[in-house]
């Protein structure tokens, strides 16, 4: 039966650049819906801009421009940076449009009709030196639960308790630093305290599945056990000078930045509408069918899943199917940093040449449905896209394709199709499972598996060997078809994670005209065009140069003049360097010297622990012809299942070592620090399109 399913993602402030945590969002978002997309569901992704407060509006004022134009450039980033992953929308929006402006003002008279909304007099804390009441995120202090400091007015990062404002311990404005003072001020507020809200909600949150069960405990805690209540109302009103809607019939007062950015979710939807066709109260109406879905960042799970359901509820519209937190993004374990160069940014990312499905990818391999933080790791990014996408899937067809083509014309022939066609669909619905409940790491480890077990189909039938001999076309065809066919599933299978990949597979490999549809599996490719490269490794170096170009001093020292201390002793210290790496180099040797040495491509067939050995791993070398046992004391640097399929480079004329644990017929290169200054080893890896048995010359 097909579905109908509306999504949305966060809205991204429009006060600054997106960057790689806020793409944990979009990516898992994106893939989920292309999920939904290709097994034929009616599935609409929409965001928008979050464009109003009093940071936009600050912002511009000190740009010198409107807020207006403000965001608007901003809004041309944004919508640059999440095309450039893939991130597609069907419609991404500004929540400063007539739509959302629109379903606010509605949405609030109803509650106001309702008696759900009430004005009273406040004391607010106000800035003397900028003249201005601040809103909560412009007043810092220390959290009245938990004591940490530097939290926000509204909620603390810490705990993730919320409160008001005035309840922050030794507050300052963060604006001019000043400490605050308390002034009076009229304030709407919508009474989330209510028994109707309260009663709803305590259904709403712990039945039917609307959040997940860590957020469905998480959210008790703030809602209390029955018979207390512990929610409080919600301002939902600023103070001019202020960047947004007024409120009706208040001059000087307007909606609050929280109450309509959840509120362009609809805007978003109204404005898809009026280009589609499509009726707003089939998917927003209070008896709608359609499945309604927000992926948000557990630190807004309050807003999402108490504030944003019962207004809804108590406005008339349809509440969501679900709301579905995901956790933070560190990198190499820690928080995100300018100084260190780990606050990434999409642009910089783009800038550098990196491709953006390498991240997907990566991320899509973390991710899980619960709201656990994810690591980005840099050195393990590296190692498991090089290993899994080039290694294993790319591999595939790298090491087939051209058979096919040199030798039968690219037809491929199957002896019996109904074991791949079943095989497919099995392994299709276990995978459309994972995706389903956005376990996207399990359904990742699934397609590799069945990756492993193709590429280790072709260590065993060898067709480099049996291209050598014209009476065992057969057996090569059969070999050769079946591979293709197995990379032709493991593409339907990642086309929600890897679509611009998937999309030149599609249409460059197998001749379609089309992206694949997950009914795909069923069917068997007939035929390829030739092979053509699909995908780079990702270098070390790459990575380094986007840390670098996002390295920010937190202190720059000033530049030091011609003729100071500090320059002459830069000068010295260059001097010295140089002299040093002509030392380093020495020792030349002539090509006669080089070309003693025989290196070879090699695949890693299999690497295991040693047992009693604290440095070694067993490699077992594909050199195309032959097969090699090399020991390798790369042991702390990697983990054998990550080697599996790997390309390297080996040296193959060297003389037969006998060790402890067995003979070793060569050597792996590998790159380190001699001098210890940088942790690990990495072994080298030649290009994709390289085949073992290649001489590296």
């Amino acid at each position: 039966m097909t579905r109908k399913i509306l999504v949305t993602s966060a809205l991204p402030y429009a006060n600054g650049a997106i960057h790689l945590g806020h793409l944990v969002e979009y990516i898992q978002t994106d893939i989920w819906v292309r999920f939904q997309k290709m097994r034929g569901h009616e599935c609409w992704y929409v965001c928008a801009d979050d464009t109003h407060g009093t940071p936009i509006m600050l912002r511009a004022e000190k740009e010198g421009i409107a807020p207006e134009e403000l965001i608007a450039r901003v809004h041309q980033e944004h919508t640059r940076d999440f095309a450039g992953f893939h991130v597609a929308f069907d419609n991404y929006y500004s929540t400063h449009s007539a739509e959302t402006r629109f379903y606010s003002e509605d949405i609030y008279k109803k509650l106001q009709a309702a008696g759900l909304v009430e004005v009273r007099s406040i004391e607010q804390f106000y800035d003397p030196v900028k003249q201005m009441f601040l809103p909560d995120r412009f007043i810092k202090g220390e959290c009245p639960k938990c004591g940490a400091k530097d939290q926000y007015g509204d909620s603390c990062e810490a705990c993730g308790a919320a409160y008001a404002p005035t309840e922050l311990k030794n507050p300052y404005s963060a604006v001019s630093g000043a400490t605050p003072e308390l002034r009076s001020s009229d304030h709407y507020f919508f009474k989330l305290s209510d028994p109707r809200c309260q009663a709803f909600l305590r259904a709403w949150t712990q039945e039917g599945g609307h959040v997940p069960t860590e957020a469905a405990n998480k959210l008790q805690e703030w809602l209390g056990h029955p018979g207390e209540n512990k929610l409080t109302d919600w301002d939902i009103s600023r103070d001019a000078p202020y960047f947004g809607f007024e409120i009706p019939g208040a001059p000087g007062k307007y909606f609050y930045v929280w109450l309509d950015a959840p509120i362009g979710y609809m805007g978003s939807f109204k404005n898809l509408c009026a280009k589609t066709g499509m009726n707003f109260d089939d998917w927003w109406g209070k008896d709608s069918k359609a499945e309604l879905y927000h992926f948000i960042g557990k630190d807004i799970l309050y807003f999402h899943a108490l504030f944003w359901p019962a207004e809804l509820e108590h406005a008339g519209y349809r509440t969501p199917t679900g709301v579905l937190p995901h956790g933070f993004l560190t990198v190499d374990g820690a928080k995100m940093s300018k100084s260190r160069g780990t606050f990434i940014t999409a642009e910089s990312y783009l800038k550098e040449g990196l491709n953006t499905e390498w991240l997907r990818y990566y991320f899509a391999a973390k991710l899980n449905g619960t709201m656990e933080d994810i690591d980005l790791n840099l050195s393990d990014f590296v190692a498991r896209v090089n290993s899994d996408l080039v290694g294993k899937y790319i591999n595939i067809a790298s090491r087939c394709a051209g058979f096919l083509a040199k030798f039968f014309d690219g037809k491929l022939v199957f002896d019996d199709a109904k074991p791949l066609t079943d095989a497919a669909a099995a392994s299709g619905l276990a995978v459309a499972g994972d995706y389903e409940a956005r376990n996207f790491s399990q359904a990742l480890r699934e397609i590799m598996a069945l990756a492993d077990r193709i590429n280790g189909e072709i260590a065993v039938a060898e067709p480099w060997k049996l291209a050598k001999d014209e009476a065992k076309r057969t057996e090569l065809h059969d070999i050769c078809s079946r591979a293709l066919h197995g990379f032709y599933v493991l593409s339907i299978l990642l086309r929600p994670v890897l679509p611009a990949l998937t999309s030149r597979v599609a249409r460059e490999l197998f001749g379609m005209e089309r992206d694949f549809t997950w009914a795909d599996l069923g069917a068997l490719p007939g035929k390829i065009n030739a092979y053509q490269h699909l995908m780079q490794r990702v270098e070390a170096k790459q990575i380094d140069a986007l840390v670098a170009a996002n390295i920010e001093s937190l202190a720059p020292a000033p530049a030091p003049t011609a003729h100071s201390p500090q320059r002459h002793a830069e000068h010295q210290q260059q001097a010295e360097t140089k002299t040093q790496e002509k030392k380093e180099w020495e020792n030349f040797i002539s090509i006669d010297d080089f070309a003693k040495v025989d290196l070879r491509i090699a695949r890693i067939a299999n690497a295991e622990h040693v047992e009693g050995a604290a440095k070694l791993l067993k490699l077992t070398l594909d050199l195309g012809a032959e097969t090699r046992t090399v020991f390798a004391g790369i042991k702390s640097a990697y983990d054998p299942a990550t080697l599996v399929g790997r390309l390297t480079v080996m040296v193959a004329n060297l003389a037969p070592r006998k060790m402890k644990f067995g003979m070793s017929e060569g050597m792996v290169l590998a790159a380190s620090d001699p001098e210890g200054k940088t942790a690990g080893l990495f072994l080298l890896s030649p290009d994709s399109g390289a085949t073992p048995g290649m001489q590296v010359k």
